[in-house]
């Protein structure tokens, strides 16, 4: 079974603030609750084909896997993916202007095997639930800055 979870919210903030602050790795661990850590494996800034190991805790357990990134279009869309693991997954970001600020999309999709696929259920509906405190995070981060 595959999991695909997408998530947005509007951010009282410009895009290209937007996208510059959540396309930048480094800030992760700052908005997203289960992300402990970033390292780059290549140098910054963020380009196709830049890669960073994550250390992430999810479901009471420690993960850690290396993204890259597979498409990058500033401003607009930012995808990444990895490949290791029990569950590969590629997670996309989207901007777009709106009313009031920014529309800021999160979607992760993958193809868990082994235990993981056989929990897929339990982990989309956990991961949508921290998708969406992650989405507010990062608007209460963002939109508190002066």
């Amino acid at each position: 079974m595959a999991v695909d979870v997408t998530v947005e919210t509007v951010i009282a903030r410009p895009v290209d603030e937007v996208a510059a602050y959540a396309a930048d790795p480094g800030h992760a661990p700052e908005w997203y609750a289960n992300i402990r850590s970033v390292e780059w494996q290549t140098p910054p800034p963020v380009a196709v084909g830049s890669r960073m190991d994550f250390v992430a805790h999810f479901l009471g357990r420690r993960l850690t896997y290396t993204y890259e990134v597979v498409e990058l279009v500033p401003g607009e869309r930012l995808v990444m993916a990895t490949a290791q693991g029990p569950f590969p997954m590629r997670t996309t970001y989207t901007w777009e202007p709106v009313a009031g600020g920014t529309r800021m999309t999160l979607t992760n999709t993958g193809d868990p095997s082994g235990f993981a696929r056989v929990a897929a259920p339990v982990m989309e509906r956990a991961m949508r639930r921290a998708t969406t405190q992650d989405l507010a995070r990062i608007r209460a981060v963002l939109e508190g800055r002066s």
